[in-house]
């Protein structure tokens, strides 16, 4: 309501300040062009007013529901009336500066093609442009393995073969739930030269032509990200959010708490972002025996803490590390057992009769209706629904959810 009142109120004093406009230059043209001049328009009032009264009462008339309703705001939103009264509002928008250094230039599917984000984890060089959970335009390129340290240099032309890059293109189009994908295996131009960036990026060119009816060039410099860790002024970020931003700080608690370096911390449950509390049951294992604690994480202006750390800070060693004794008698080494690829016989069944082997795994889903989307499983609904999450880079973690009945084909990604 009373932003129908400001607005009207406005409308009014426009359209008496423009009926008296209209009667100045009535009057003659040299009292028409003087009344866009404010002062002068006030001389033509005065000078005029059996003329100029009627437009005056109009503008007049305006500023009553003006009034009224700044009334009304000021008694229920009194910062939102600051925010309109000190023009804020005018003032060109701020933009962060990004944290990525990406020139890259060229288009996907035929439209141009401008990634905010760029991450290579688990093998996976993606490129992203779009904050929403499917991105508008993407690329990925599933690197072999062996081919993801730095300094990395890889080049692949058309009539190569063998274990090459798998490059995966995908757009969302408006009319679409779901964004559509291409995936290639050979028959394309890479060229990638990519320098170690501490203390986790990597940067250097990039350049990727895939055959004319995919419409996808890309080519200029890239910085990317090796992890989903952020850091400001060289000190770890811990208001990020991320699943290894929580790692990190759970890592850093148990290490105080057990006052030992020797912790090594087991994957922690899938977490939501955005949140700002986290209960978690924690595994570790710490100085060679597993422990199992209870914590609960929250962030606040600092960042992610864990809740009633009291801890100290552990001394730094400066002791040289002493040597073994030759009376000690090594221990002998459990042989590794064979890891189970977990690829071999997966199917949706399979994923709906035993979803806690898959948890955290990361799979491309294919609706029945067109289209596919990729993410970590992270778990199933009350109804038996998939629940898929992605992390996007600086704007957090999201998630999705397909019924069975919607899906044609599940593939997962990883062993």
């Amino acid at each position: 309501m009373d932003a129908l009142l400001i607005l009207g109120g406005l409308l009014l004093i426009l359209a008496g300040l423009i009926w008296l406009v209209m009667l100045a230059f009535g009057t003659s043209l040299l009292w028409g062009w003087g009344s866009l001049i404010p002062p002068i328009t006030l001389v033509y009032v005065l000078r005029h007013w059996r003329t100029a009264r009627k437009a005056v009462a109009l503008a007049g008339l305006g500023f009553i529901p003006l009034v009224v309703g700044l009334t009304l705001l000021a008694s229920h939103d009194p910062v939102r009336l600051a925010a309109i009264l000190s023009l804020d509002w005018a003032k060109p928008a701020y933009q962060a500066p990004a944290e990525l250094d990406i020139d890259l230039h060229g288009e996907l599917n035929g439209q141009a093609f401008a990634p905010q984000h760029a991450e290579l984890i688990d093998g996976v060089l993606s490129l992203r442009e779009g904050q929403d959970f499917f991105a508008r335009r993407e690329v990925k390129i599933r690197l072999p393995q062996g081919a993801t340290k730095a300094p990395i240099r890889l080049d692949v032309l058309p009539e190569d073969s063998g274990n090459l890059p798998e490059v995966e293109v995908s757009w969302l189009l408006p009319e679409q739930d779901l964004p559509e994908a291409r995936r290639l295996s050979k028959g394309y131009t890479l060229h990638l030269d990519l320098q170690a960036l501490p203390p986790n990026k990597l940067n250097g060119d990039f350049h990727l032509v895939l055959p004319a009816q995919y419409g996808t060039t890309l080519s200029g410099r890239l910085e990317l990200f090796t992890d989903r860790l952020r850091y400001r002024d060289g000190q770890l970020d811990t208001a990020f959010d991320s699943q290894e931003t929580l790692v990190h700080v759970v890592e850093d608690h148990l290490q105080r708490r057990f006052a030992s370096r020797l912790v090594q911390v087991q994957p922690i449950p899938l977490v939501t972002f955005p949140t700002t509390r986290v209960p978690l049951t924690v595994t570790a294992r710490v100085n060679g025996q597993d422990q199992q604690v209870e914590l609960v994480l929250r962030k606040g202006q600092s960042g992610w803490q864990v809740e009633g750390d009291h801890y100290p800070q552990l001394a730094q060693s400066t002791s040289a590390p002493s040597k073994p004794s030759s009376a000690q008698v090594p221990t002998p080494r459990e042989p590794s057992r064979p890891t189970v690829d977990r690829r071999v016989r997966f199917s949706l069944l399979r994923l709906l009769s035993n979803p806690q082997q898959y948890q955290n795994l990361s799979m491309r889903v294919f609706k029945v209706s067109g289209g596919a989307a990729e993410g970590r499983f992270a778990g199933l609904d009350s109804d038996g629904s998939i629940r898929l999450s992605q992390q996007h880079g600086g704007a957090g973690q999201a998630s999705f959810t397909l019924h069975p009945d919607e899906i044609s084909r599940v593939e997962l990604l990883e062993p």
